[in-house]
């Protein structure tokens, strides 16, 4: 119920910003005392409005969420509460699973992030750096989830382009190679982290001309991770946390990895990235209702390779190679740039 405000009359009711999402946004590596997490969107919240404690925070994020998740248990229930802002940050677990499919996350995110926008909610996203290089796998398992991540970025991207969204280029940013913005699983962010996370948030709602106040503080609260602190983690908690995703993708990465060497001493490692990048485009393209093919015979006139997920994929046209700056995410650039849409930073 509404308080009274000055002269006997009723404060209106606060704006929300409502977070979906899954560990990053539950707050995961900045924790509270007394227990529990508080994290970036509970650090950007109290710095949106035209004045402080203007709006309020309904964090809907759950450890362990996939994108599929997101949208059928956290959208309903995020739409009932008619926010002002929301936040979709998700995909890094759906990198982390056996049955990863690109197209299954586009179809997530695409019906999540339209539905909130024609609510009338500024929605914002972010791409994320990749696991397998935050968490110093070897070359053959680090790359398949550098591709996966990858994918799952240049849609998020494209996405937020189509619906005019709120992104943030997180895997991009500087202080992300920084260990001290880091937990001590190497997979959320640290209280600095969270931090940087909501300023650079802060920043990109600001840059759109939306209503902010200052920035939240960048000094943290709490002691920076440490190394005992980490050898702690994996004893008491890290050593399941592993177990359980292990159970799932241990066996299917493995195989990839294999798949990785294998391509590797034949120098045709370009095939992955071009099966990968294939695969981002076609999911993108069906969003759109369009074939995601360049060919005019319905196809891209490439042979069929094993794509990065283990699927059978087909080559994009002439291969992509095997860098960073692949087709796929230029692809997602592209409808940005084209789209002019997406308010970015990075």
């Amino acid at each position: 119920m509404p308080k009274p405000g000055p002269g006997g009359g009723r404060s209106p009711a606060p704006a929300r910003f409502v977070a979906l999402g899954d560990s990053l946004t539950e707050g995961l590596g900045d924790p509270v005392p007394g227990g529990g997490w508080r994290g970036w969107a509970a650090l950007l919240a109290g710095a949106l409005g035209e004045r402080p404690g203007g709006v309020e925070l309904v964090n809907l994020a759950r450890s362990g969420a996939l994108a599929a998740e997101l949208g059928e248990r956290q959208l309903p229930m995020a739409r009932e509460l008619r926010p002002r802002f929301a936040s979709l940050v998700v995909g890094a677990n759906d990198t982390l699973r056996a049955a990863f499919a690109i197209e299954r996350v586009a179809v997530a995110l695409d019906r999540a992030h339209g539905a909130l926008s024609a609510d009338g909610a500024v929605v914002l996203t972010a791409c994320l750096p990749d696991p397998g290089r935050m968490l110093g796998l070897p070359a053959p398992l680090a790359r398949p989830l550098a591709r996966r991540m990858r994918a799952v970025n240049t849609v998020v991207h494209a996405v937020s382009a189509r619906y005019q969204g709120v992104h943030l280029h997180l895997a991009e940013h500087a202080w992300v190679a920084e260990r001290a913005c880091w937990s001590v699983d190497r997979l959320h962010p640290s209280e600095r982290g969270h931090r940087l996370l909501a300023r650079g948030f802060h920043a990109a709602l600001a840059a759109a001309g939306l209503p902010v106040g200052p920035p939240p503080a960048l000094t943290p609260d709490g002691p920076p991770p440490t190394r005992a602190g980490s050898v702690r983690w994996m004893a008491t908690r890290g050593t399941r946390w592993v177990a359980d995703r292990c159970t799932d993708l241990l066996p299917g990465l493995l195989g990839l990895a294999l798949q990785e060497c294998r391509h590797g001493l034949a120098g045709s490692g370009r095939l992955l990235d071009a099966a990968a990048d294939h695969a981002t485009r076609t999911a993108l393209a069906a969003l759109d209702g369009t074939d995601g093919t360049d060919g005019t015979d319905g196809t891209d006139g490439s042979d069929e390779v094993k794509g990065a997920d283990g699927l059978d994929r087909a080559d994009g046209p002439g291969g992509s190679g095997g860098s960073g700056g692949s087709d796929g995410a230029r692809a997602g650039r592209t409808a940005a740039t084209v789209r002019g849409a997406a308010t970015m930073t990075g």
